[in-house]
């Protein structure tokens, strides 16, 4: 057979360079491989941070992502829905002896200086004399109704009512706590809808 082709070219690359592996290593300090991009990334720089992006990471020119300021937020009111199922009779009872105690010593002070506004504007001494005059007789002087309220004797009786109110108040709270434990049994109790505010 005879060669009909003639003579093929010889390129230069493969005849006179050495093989893959009979290539020394290049010399220098290897760098990140930065793969060629088919269009320029913005701002001049590449995604990988090559010249230029390496240029604006030391300018610290980095594009930011700046947000939105159209959107606006509502504040959320939370709500939530409890029901009271039981009331512990104890508790009851302290709190509402010490309310009462509370109570009756306002009570005490209250009276206290309602008499002392009343003296001081003459009213006892007012009445005194009119209820003396029309209880009196030429035998005897009448009633005397300022010895009768005076402040020690008020005192005294505004503190037996507020004694009274105590223990009245703290047995009927207890007791209601029991009955409120009964009928919270059948029907479930108080419902109460709490909301918090942000």
């Amino acid at each position: 057979m005879t060669e009909t082709r003639g003579p093929q070219p010889q390129y230069e690359g493969y005849a006179t360079g050495p093989l893959p592996g009979e290539r020394e290593p290049a010399s220098g300090p290897a760098g990140p491989y930065h793969p060629p991009q088919a269009y320029p990334s913005p701002g001049g720089g590449t995604q990988g941070g090559g010249t230029h992006g390496g240029a604006r990471g030391a300018d610290g020119a980095q594009a930011t992502r700046l947000p939105r300021t159209g959107a606006r937020t509502t504040p959320r009111t939370r709500k939530a829905r409890l029901r009271v199922s039981k009331a512990d009779p104890w508790s009851v009872m302290k709190v509402s002896f010490l309310l009462s105690i509370a109570l009756g010593i306002c009570t005490v002070v209250a009276a206290a200086v309602l008499w002392m506004v009343m003296d001081a504007m003459g009213v006892f001494e007012t009445v005194g004399g009119t209820i003396s005059e029309a209880t009196g007789s030429t035998e005897s002087s009448g009633f005397d109704l300022q010895s009768f309220l005076s402040l020690p004797r008020v005192l005294i009786f505004t503190s037996v009512i507020a004694v009274i109110d105590v223990v009245l108040a703290t047995a009927l709270a207890t007791l209601g706590s029991f009955i409120y434990n009964l009928s919270a049994g059948f029907v479930g109790g108080v419902e109460l809808t709490l909301a918090e505010d942000e």
